[in-house]
């Protein structure tokens, strides 16, 4: 199983990927979680401590990986480089293993005034495509507002992108952006997720202004959460019964055989 998880900043992919990442975990499976957005914050979520997070290195800042997998310097320009460099073993040697997960951190691209495609770009999209395609494990991806990290290749290998959006404008506003993007790139498995849901009021919000698409499961907002994110533990524990249930049926929809 390939998920992506897609939506405005702050909305609550970390939390979704975290709770699946680690219910797959949980369950026996070989999971990979990848975290591909500038604002990393999949770690906290996962419950990984402060001190272990602050020994990851994402691949973005791998200097030496890059420049020996690529055959450029970074931040020189006019350079001939490796559009397909190796990279089928950076999975086992530098993901942090945590409670049954494998977590990557892809971290942030400085991009130039040009758009041209940079020696640390092309090593993480051939990354995230042998993710995708070419690894056995479920595979949870944090995305950012977007799907920048997907290409036309790589989308076909995801099963669903899931969206996650709150009762909020900005955050439709960002959900139906996704959903063009996604479309631009064959990706057409998607399903919506609300979240920090107070009641009524704000789940027919939602459903209104997305009419017609996939929702599998509306998260109340949850004081749990907030606390969790708060003390930096795993967002799975302690986690109110109908919060469990909420997940469960969201997991069950996206990993039906799990």
């Amino acid at each position: 199983m390939k998920l992506a998880i897609s939506g405005k900043g702050g909305v609550g992919k970390s939390t979704l990927a975290a709770v699946l990442a680690l219910s797959l975990a949980a369950k026996g499976h070989r999971v990979l979680a990848v975290d591909a957005d500038p604002d990393a914050n999949l770690a906290a979520a996962l419950g990984i401590s402060l001190e272990q997070q602050k020994q990851i290195v994402p691949i973005s800042e791998q200097i030496a990986l890059i420049e020996e997998r690529t055959g450029a310097k970074v931040k020189q320009y006019g350079q001939v480089f490796r559009l397909n460099p190796e990279v089928s073993d950076i999975a086992d040697r530098f993901a942090l293993n945590h409670r049954g997960v494998a977590l990557i951190v892809l971290g942030a691209i400085e991009r130039g005034g040009s758009g041209c495609a940079c020696p640390e770009s092309v090593l993480m999209r051939a990354l995230v495509t042998d993710l995708v395609l070419y690894k056995n494990e479920a595979l949870i991806m944090d995305m950012e507002a977007g799907v920048e990290h997907l290409g036309r290749a790589t989308a076909r290998g995801v099963d669903k992108l899931l969206v996650v959006v709150e009762p909020g404008q900005r955050s439709i506003d960002s959900a139906r952006r996704v959903q063009r993007m996604a479309g631009d790139i064959g990706l057409q498995q998607l399903a919506f997720v609300g979240n920090k849901v107070t009641g009524p009021a704000d789940e027919a919000f939602i459903r209104q202004s997305l009419p017609d698409q996939e929702f599998i499961g509306m998260i109340p907002f949850a004081e749990s959460l907030r606390r969790a994110d708060r003390d930096g533990v795993s967002v799975i524990d302690n986690l109110e019964p109908e919060l469990v249930r909420c997940f469960a049926e969201i997991l069950k929809k996206t990993a039906p055989s799990s």
